[in-house]
């Protein structure tokens, strides 16, 4: 029975992972250790790690270096075959680990397999709207224009995938192995994915069901826009050293398409200026992405434009109205999709 290793980096989440470790001792597949780095809290976050006493859990203190840092030392301590993240602050499903071995089981080209996740607000109440990424034929192309995963609480990973893009790192006086860039505190995950789809053979391949609970937090994207935008800028330089054909290609239209999901996270963080700003600039830099992406980029436009013109309570209405309608399509859609996965 292979092994998963799960890694929760945490970092003064003393409100949340007490339910984030719960969520992973909960699961159905049983076979896993359970690494909690805590990255230098300053809160009660070790506090309320040390109340556990599963046999499964050890918890590696170190001092701050980020969200990179800590999923680094999480994996140089892993033993499993399969390595899968969880932020401190996230929630998995119960059969999120059984789903993933199935599928990584019985795809042995895939390498990263991840899953749809399900936004939840700062009490874990459902917000009934979905992270929708392309599932399969993923390349780097489409990782410039967008990070399919979503985020790093629906990713798992197999060892062997993340041996064959290690690094060692050059800031430390002593020798050790990176597997994360530690030098992006944002877009760390795109990174990583890009060097595996450009540097391996690997697949990168999701499943239909939604299950990480990915929360939202009030003082999240519209706040730190610019930074974000700032980390994404740093992913394609880096990039363009080492493939600069596909940078140079498709890097305008990839900015279009980052400014425009910048739009659609301001939007649900209620920052009506701001996404109206994103939106217009996503137009201006790359127009064509009108054509490419009508439904979502009118969308975005409308629902932009009406958080910034609208009275907060004509706009909460129309708000109440199309997210009913996009949860109904997106469940539908999941269903029909789970259904065709499970049939085959």
């Amino acid at each position: 029975m292979k092994k998963f290793s799960v890694i929760i980096p945490a970092y003064n989440v003393e409100k949340y992972i007490a339910k984030t470790i719960q969520s992973v001792l909960e699961q159905t597949y049983q076979n896993f250790e359970l690494l909690i780095v805590n990255d230098g809290s300053l809160d009660r976050t070790l506090e309320i790690c040390q109340q556990f006493t599963d046999s499964r859990l050890k918890i590696i203190s170190q001092k701050n270096t980020g969200l990179s840092g800590a999923r680094n030392t999480g994996i140089r301590h892993s033993q499993g075959e399969y390595i899968a993240f969880l932020d401190g602050d996230d929630l998995w499903l119960p059969e999120k680990l059984q789903k993933h071995i199935q599928h990584l089981e019985k795809s042995p080209t895939v390498g990263v397999s991840f899953s749809r996740s399900a936004f939840i607000d700062e009490r874990g109440n459902l917000l009934n709207s979905y992270q929708m990424p392309i599932l399969k034929n993923i390349t780097p192309e489409i990782l410039l224009h967008g990070n399919p995963v979503g985020n790093g609480s629906a990713l798992v990973v197999r060892r062997e995938v993340l041996e064959a893009i290690k690094f060692q790192n050059q800031l430390s006086d002593f020798q050790e192995y990176c597997y994360f860039d530690a030098q992006f505190r944002r877009a760390e995950d795109i990174e990583l994915l890009l060097r595996i789809a450009l540097e391996t053979s690997w697949q990168i391949e999701g499943i239909p069901e939604a299950l990480t609970l990915y929360r939202v937090n009030s003082q999240g994207l519209s706040a730190n826009w610019q930074e974000q935008l700032h980390s994404w800028e740093k992913v394609i330089s880096k990039t363009k050293s080492y493939a600069p054909e596909l940078v140079t290609r498709w890097e305008k239209s990839a900015r279009a398409y980052q400014l425009q999901i910048l739009a659609r996270s301001t939007i649900r963080q209620k920052a009506g200026s701001v996404a109206v700003k994103l939106f217009n600039k996503a137009l201006i830099t790359y127009w064509p992405v009108m054509i490419k992406m009508p439904h979502k980029i009118i969308l975005t436009g409308v629902a932009a434009y009406l958080l910034w013109l609208l009275p907060n309570r004509f706009y909460s209405s129309f708000e109440k109205v199309a997210l009913k309608g996009l949860e109904i399509v997106q469940r539908l859609y999941i269903f029909r999709q789970v259904s065709k996965n499970t049939i085959s």
